[in-house]
């Protein structure tokens, strides 16, 4: 029987590591999606959608399908997941592996205000301008909604989920962005603030440097932490060789 892999995906990193993995030969490859984007990309190997039901759900799916290594290359802010997927290895025995593409990095020129918490943005916001440029995602947008007197240039892929600021644009986009559009954006809407959480990559980091070309405060929503007793590695690299697959395309000893 092939060695089978169950990626938890949703990121760039998460599909590199599929068209790795569907190419070898003794190596069977299945990605779970949450199921919160409407049309993905397609996918190399076996693609199921939809949750677990939970630690438990999972651990039982991790054994009724066979499951030898667990790879949980979901978002860096997708903090529920990543703990139902260490439970359910530590249950099941299976190895397992969290792929994290490395967070963002302030730079000389850069104004960043660093938070918690998307409530944390929320609150720092009235200090720092009127007119924000939101990109964070279409969740979560509840913790803006009760401020008033501020403009919202809301970025989403999806139609965000309500409820929204009093005062709120919405448009629908995805990355990758250039910095030369970034700055048009930010100049034609007359942005004050930006506020991103720190997922890191390049798709959407453009928007990091244009903010810093124009001289704009940045409000970056930290990260939510690892479970205790789990560390990350960086890339897709790192995460074969954490497997044991060789970097030949063929299972490691």
């Amino acid at each position: 029987m092939p060695a089978h892999v169950l990626i938890l995906g949703g990121t760039t990193e998460a599909r590199r590591l599929a068209a790795d993995l569907a190419v070898r030969s003794g190596v069977r490859v299945t990605t779970s999606l949450a199921g919160r984007v409407a049309r993905p990309g397609a996918l190399p190997g076996e693609v199921r959608v939809g949750g677990f039901g939970g630690p438990e759900g999972l651990a039982d799916w991790l054994r009724e399908h066979r499951v030898d290594a667990l790879v949980d290359a979901t978002h860096p802010f997708a903090g529920t997941i990543t703990a139902h997927a260490a439970r359910a290895a530590r249950a099941t025995g299976v190895p397992a592996v969290v792929l994290r593409r490395p967070g963002w990095r302030p730079g000389p020129g850069d104004r960043w205000y660093d938070v918690a918490s998307l409530a944390g943005a929320a609150e720092a916001l009235p200090a720092l301008g009127r007119r924000i440029f939101l990109s964070t995602g279409r969740l979560g947008l509840a913790a803006f909604a009760s401020l008033t007197g501020l403009h919202f240039l809301v970025r989403s892929v999806e139609p965000p989920e309500p409820p929204l600021p009093p005062d709120a644009r919405v448009i629908l986009a995805r990355g990758p962005f250039t910095v030369p559009d970034e700055t048009r954006l930010l100049l034609t809407h007359r942005i004050d603030v930006l506020v991103t959480k720190d997922s890191g990559g390049r798709a959407t980091a453009a928007k990091l440097t244009a903010a810093r070309d124009l001289g704009l405060p940045v409000v970056v929503v930290r990260r939510p932490p690892l479970p205790d007793g789990v560390e990350a590695v960086p890339d897709v690299a790192s995460a074969l060789e954490r497997l044991g697959l060789a970097a030949d395309g063929g299972p490691g000893a």
